[in-house]
């Protein structure tokens, strides 16, 4: 019989594939200990994990055996995970666990991963697991809830450290060092008023250079940048963004200090909103998630790809006023793509260029003037430039020189005025509070088919004498 003590552990393997991803041998080892029900496998596996990566893990096994992972973790499961995988996979989730152990769960988390939790929860389950938490807690994470949705509010942290101006820099670091409840990360001592209004502000390099007896007002700085808890968390992000901010104190409408905002939040806003942005230009919803059902995704896309219906049929409808004109010259109906294509993908490029500036706040009142001009050059200018490509192309091709002065003047017309569409367009939206990211679209579609077609099928009958 082999010694057991000569035998050896199997080895785990990697948790990372080649490819950053979990790996799929990982995967299965887990797999199989939540399937067993072998918590002490599972908790050996996972036990050295960072909470994104169990977050990633989470999302890699299969929908039935994610409830059952977290039950075997039991305290051991970290519910921070639950904030790194998408929407959709933490709903799923969460109505598969007791509302007694969410309450369970969130109660060591700092308020605004529970936030980003509780927010999922229809609002019976939420009152439910609010009630079963103490009261300090439960009333710092009502206020959160209370703030507008996607707002600085939800997004900040409710621990911070605040002293008033005449402690000593002594008498901070001992308040500091003999505290127990600290917020786990901090990077500023606020500075507040008997009516805790923010006074002023004091980076930890400087306090902890400071000499003991000075006074925390004599070394504050007064110059300092707010958020509001009402700010959209967008708004915020630009704040970090512009001042290369570490973090910021979030007032209340009376100016009092309420939280603060940390960098990796903002981190998590700018990917939010650049994700919302990106799709929005696709015509696809901003919480849609890879995760989702196909009948999510089927009622989200929809909308969009019935808008695209209407523009073509309008597109087909030009194209039907001169149906005479292109069975007389059949070298129109294999040129008439080109001309919309070209202008489609013109408009494109200022639409997005034109969303994105309006989203970061660099296209407004003062410069839109001059933009709409920039932009008009360009297109005209690119106008000339595959005027001259595609009218030399039309004449080698079909042997017609009046065709490459025709396809000629109708590109130069589509791309500048898709130019001239593709940012007033998403201007005039924003103007009446629409948001361009989304409904620009099929308004920039239509324009340059339309124009596409018209000019170069109606250039075309006039010069030929086609009608």
């Amino acid at each position: 019989m082999q010694d057991v003590e000569n035998q050896t552990a199997p080895e785990v393997p990697a948790f990372r594939d080649d490819g950053g991803n979990v790996s799929g041998a990982f995967a299965a080892l887990v797999s199989q200990a939540v399937t067993t029900g072998d918590a002490a496998s599972l908790r050996a596996l996972v036990s050295d994990l960072h909470e994104a990566d169990v977050g990633a893990l989470i999302e890699a096994l299969d929908s039935g055996e994610r409830p059952r992972f977290i039950e075997l973790l039991g305290e051991d499961f970290d519910f921070t995970a639950l904030t790194e995988v998408d929407d959709a996979v933490r709903e799923e989730i969460l109505e598969e666990i007791p509302n007694e152990e969410i309450a369970e769960g969130v109660r060591d988390l700092e308020v605004d991963d529970a936030v980003y939790i509780l927010e999922d929860l229809d609002e019976e389950d939420k009152a439910e697991v609010l009630d079963r938490l103490p009261a300090l807690e439960r009333v710092a994470l009502q206020r959160s809830l209370e703030y507008p949705e996607d707002s600085a509010g939800r997004r900040m942290q409710t621990q911070f450290i605040a002293v008033p101006p005449f402690w000593s820099v002594g008498q901070t670091i001992d308040y500091m060092r003999e505290t127990e409840d600290l917020p786990d990360t901090f990077y500023e001592i606020f500075v507040i008023d008997p009516g805790y209004h923010l006074i002023g502000t004091v980076p930890l390099d400087k306090l902890l250079r400071s000499k003991r007896p000075m006074k925390i007002g004599d070394i504050m700085s007064e110059d300092q940048h707010l958020i509001r808890a009402t700010d959209d968390q967008e708004e915020a992000a630009r704040l970090f963004q512009r001042y290369n901010l570490v973090s910021c104190a979030v007032v209340d409408v009376s100016n009092r200090l309420v939280g603060v905002m940390m960098v990796d939040d903002i981190v998590d806003v700018i990917e939010e909103e650049a994700d919302e942005d990106l799709k929005a230009l696709g015509g696809v919803k901003g919480d849609e998630e890879l995760s989702d059902t196909v009948l999510y995704t089927v009622k989200s896309r929809f909308p969009w790809l019935f808008a695209n219906l209407i523009t073509a049929v309008l597109a087909a409808t030009v194209i039907a006023f001169f149906e005479h004109s292109i069975e007389r010259m059949v070298a129109l109906a294999v040129l008439m793509p080109i001309v919309a294509s070209m202008g489609g993908n013109a408009g494109t490029q200022t639409m997005t260029v034109t969303v994105r500036a309006l989203a970061t706040k660099e296209l407004h009142r003062s410069n839109a003037w001059r933009v709409i001009r920039r932009e008009l050059a360009v297109g005209a200018t690119n106008g000339l430039a595959f005027a001259l490509i595609l009218g030399s192309v039309a004449v080698g091709w079909f042997g017609i020189r009046d065709l490459g002065i025709v396809i000629g003047m109708a590109i130069l017309t589509v791309l500048t005025t898709a130019a001239l569409g593709g940012i007033l367009i998403p201007l005039l939206l924003s103007r009446f509070g629409v948001d361009p990211a989304v409904s620009s679209g099929p308004f920039v579609t239509t324009i340059t088919d339309v124009v596409g077609f018209f000019s170069f099928l109606g250039i075309a009958t006039l010069w030929f004498g086609l009608s």
